[in-house]
């Protein structure tokens, strides 16, 4: 048996208490603003997870090509090429800038270093008036058609977009984000300047509509997507098509194709996977030809 005390102060204890002031709208906009509260699609944090990685392989596949199949584009020519490889006027500014900086500092070898290099890329600026050509000739004789894809960086790719601008035609360009940003060329059309983050989905995309491939002097990123594309054609993932390498002594200074056979790393047909070419026009004879335009 409970004691009348107990009883009266559990009695008590069961009485409505009145709550002290609150302010309801500062909790409610705290609320709002807490990250729980976000849509998951407007959610960063969130969006960025390591479980969600598949759903960003996702959307960097859908948006470029619910774009491009908005716009009608069903048909790319794919140029790929050095982001250092620049006009020769660029390249000449860039020695004069460099040798005033050598003078200065005689004994910085990381100077001296960058203006060999700058001396060696000078001699490599006529390719990016071939990819200018070519750019040029694609827009100018397919109206669109065929549309001028590149990584939409500095360099040949500039080169290329540019091409294509100053015949009055659109080209497209998927940019991916680098520890050292390297932001979109100016001459790459706004409707099509994509962005990625992955480098397989990009990939893809240079893939899904290509029609042809012309490739010119690069490093360690070109070669990755010239051998790749090859691959898929080599294994039959993709149909047959025009690839191009522009500037033979390069690309045959560089990659011995006679060895790998030698060596019965390839089948001596493979070689046949591609065609060389020095200028625009003979790279678009090639790709004229094979697709009887």
């Amino acid at each position: 048996m409970l004691s009348k005390k107990v009883k009266n102060q559990l009695r008590k204890s069961r009485v409505f208490q009145p709550e002290k002031h609150i302010d309801k709208e500062k909790m409610v906009a705290a609320l709002h603003a807490a990250p729980s509260y976000r849509k998951a699609y407007h959610d960063q944090d969130f969006m960025s997870m390591e479980e969600l990685r598949p759903m960003r392989f996702q959307l960097e596949l859908l948006k470029p090509e619910m774009t491009l199949s908005e716009y009608g584009v069903d048909s790319t020519i794919v140029v790929f090429g050095s982001a250092r490889i620049c006009s020769k006027e660029t390249a000449l500014a860039r020695i004069r800038e460099l040798t005033k900086a050598c003078q200065l500092q005689p004994d910085n070898k990381i100077l001296c270093n960058k203006l060999l290099g700058a001396k060696n890329l000078l001699k490599m600026a006529k390719y990016y008036e071939v990819a200018r050509e070519f750019g040029h000739l694609v827009a100018q004789n397919t109206k669109g058609k065929f549309m001028i894809v590149t990584g939409g960086g500095p360099g040949i790719m500039e080169a290329a977009n540019r091409g294509s601008y100053e015949a009055g035609v659109k080209s497209i360009g998927l940019n991916i984000t680098l520890p050292h940003e390297q932001g979109p060329n100016p001459y790459v059309s706004p409707d099509f300047a994509f962005r990625f983050h992955y480098f397989a989905i990009r990939k893809m995309h240079f893939m899904m509509r290509s029609k042809a491939l012309v490739v010119f002097p690069g490093g360690f990123g070109t070669f990755d997507e010239l051998f790749e594309a090859m691959t898929l054609v080599q294994t039959e993932k993709k149909r047959r098509f025009p690839i191009i390498l522009v500037g033979k002594k390069y690309w045959t200074d560089v990659i011995n194709f006679k060895k790998l056979v030698d060596y019965g790393v390839i089948n001596a047909e493979d070689v046949n996977l591609f065609r060389f070419a020095e200028t625009g026009k003979e790279a678009w004879n090639i790709i004229a030809e094979h697709h009887d335009l």
